[in-house]
């Protein structure tokens, strides 16, 4: 469809992680932190909050969330749920608002008070036909399904211990240059195997932060943001796919879903791994950023233990990753602040932390909903 409008990310905001990490007894309010993200956003835009006339929100309720944030009469507005994986489906969602004329100007907020609240992420089921099942056997949290899968990917490809430690070494040495991080302290190979196991094989170092916070990120046309402060990213090409079953585990690792929005992804744009400057991939739990290094062809299946050295995936490295610290150094804001990184990248905003000449990113979610984003900066 040639009249399609072309979309760009022209605003971020996010809330400074760490320093709301060190206040461990501080009693938060999601759609305030949302609200501030949000302000930040339209700070970065140099558009007026009167624009805006779409709203995708998530973990906050849309209604109450569109009162809060003072948008509660857009022209579309909707929730997502609290998972990961909706990050990446907000920003394809508004995009497509965007691209069909339905929305001009699309905010997509997210605030998450989980460690207020004291979120578990274990513990307990959600009731399916096979849950109960599950819960016998203590499989009540995605970490231990993650666990049971990397269990899986070392036997069929022979991994020995201690091969994720090079992914959390990276987040870690990251993090130390991001000034919002919570974990800013870098740690060893040593310190590494050192560390107790939570579900093994995954260590401490391998689990996401969880931490309070919000995210704001907003969108409008190509055409609109030429005329806007910062250097627009262009969403050059987006995709999805579905591998969902009552288990938070793929046989494959999700192998299957991300080749098919890998194909999508690189056919829609022309471009390959080879073209991309840094990426993104989201990691509640560090085995996933293996799965996604293979889904989408940067490594061989069954070698991204062997291909992502700290040499090929630091800042200075043919393929860094995850430049901002990731999920378990930034901060587990389940995707949205990769979104974050990867416009302040493209926009050559990041400090110390700044891959030379970055012009191409790549966000990738490996999950039972899969999505990428390849963006460019215009």
């Amino acid at each position: 469809m040639n009249d399609l409008r072309e979309v760009a990310i022209v605003g971020v905001g996010q809330t400074d992680f760490g320093a709301l990490y060190a206040k461990k007894d501080a009693q938060r309010d999601q759609y305030a932190l949302g609200a501030e993200a949000l302000r930040l956003a339209i700070a970065d835009s140099g558009l007026a909050k009167s624009e805006i006339d779409g709203l995708l929100t998530a973990r906050i309720q849309y209604e109450h969330g569109g009162h809060v944030l003072g948008l509660g009469n857009v022209r579309v507005i909707n929730g997502l749920e609290g998972s990961g994986r909706m990050s990446g489906v907000a920003i394809q969602q508004a995009a497509a608002l965007i691209a069909t004329g339905q929305a001009d100007v699309v905010a997509c907020v997210y605030g998450n008070n989980g460690r207020s609240v004291q979120m578990k992420y274990g513990g307990g089921y959600t009731a399916s036909p096979t849950s109960v099942y599950d819960s016998l056997y203590g499989m009540t949290s995605p970490g231990a399904y993650v666990s049971m899968m990397y269990q899986r990917y070392r036997h069929l490809y022979g991994v020995p211990d201690g091969a994720l430690a090079p992914l959390a070494i990276n987040n870690r040495q990251n993090a130390a240059l991001n000034p919002v991080a919570v974990m800013r302290e870098q740690i060893t190979a040593k310190q590494y195997l050192a560390s107790r196991f939570i579900a093994e094989p995954l260590r401490l170092y391998d689990y996401c932060i969880i931490n309070d916070g919000g995210v704001a990120i907003i969108l409008t046309t190509i055409d609109r943001a030429k005329d806007l402060p910062h250097r627009p990213v262009r969403i050059a090409g987006t995709a999805s796919a579905a591998d969902v079953s009552n288990y938070y585990t793929s046989s494959s690792f999700f192998y299957d879903a991300s080749q098919r929005v890998a194909k999508d992804l690189y056919t829609q744009t022309g471009l390959t791994p080879k073209d991309v400057d840094v990426t993104q991939i989201y990691d509640n739990f560090t085995p996933t950023i293996l799965f996604s290094l293979e889904g989408f062809n940067y490594a061989p299946q069954g070698q991204a233990w062997e291909w992502a050295s700290l040499d090929r995936i630091g800042r200075d490295g043919a393929s860094p990753i995850n430049t901002a610290g990731g999920h378990t150094g930034e901060s587990y804001m389940q995707g949205w602040a990769h979104h974050v990184e990867a416009v302040v990248q493209l926009r050559g905003e990041a400090g110390e932390r700044q891959v030379r000449d970055a012009n191409v990113a790549q966000y990738i979610c490996a999950s039972p909903i899969t999505t990428s984003h390849i963006l460019i900066g215009e």
